[in-house]
């Protein structure tokens, strides 16, 4: 009768451990469920920010590329050997020839350098105290000759 009592006790004691086993489980599954499901969400909604962003971009265009294409470039290269270009007259005395802004604190360079397509640039420029952005326009003539122009700039006051 004892030995009744203490197998009925001890299936009683499994029972409820494994029932509270399987709730807290089943709380865990629920709970990563709803943060997957949210960063499903926020994914979602970040690749679509992405390629709003990316809507004003060289490689995010296809008209611009195929324009680039069409001439024999890549728009890859285009962009690298632009890039390379401009930075490179970072190093020019007198500061970047392309900054239509005298530098007040030492010489004006270009920082950072974003292609919006085919045709125009959006760089930002800084002397180490104050900076400005300018868009440039580039242009490959008959001969595949890059010719870069400044159209505008804006200085921010310090």
């Amino acid at each position: 009768m004892y030995l009744f009592f203490f197998a009925v006790l001890l299936i009683l004691f499994q029972y409820m451990n494994e029932k509270s086993i399987f709730e807290s489980q089943e709380n865990k599954i629920q709970s990563l469920t709803a943060k997957f499901e949210k960063s499903t969400d926020s994914l979602a909604k970040l690749k679509d920010q992405l390629a709003e962003v990316n809507y004003f971009t060289l490689q995010g265009n296809d008209n611009a590329m195929t324009y680039l294409e069409n001439l024999g470039l890549e728009a890859e290269e285009v962009e690298r050997t632009i890039s390379e270009m401009i930075i490179e007259k970072n190093l020019q005395k007198g500061g970047n020839p392309l900054i239509p802004v005298e530098g007040m604190y030492g010489e004006m360079r270009v920082n950072k350098i974003k292609f919006l397509n085919h045709r125009w640039i959006l760089a930002d420029f800084s002397d180490g105290k104050y900076w400005g952005e300018m868009i440039l326009e580039y242009f490959y003539n008959d001969k595949l000759e890059l010719e870069l122009t400044p159209i505008s700039s804006v200085l921010y006051p310090n």
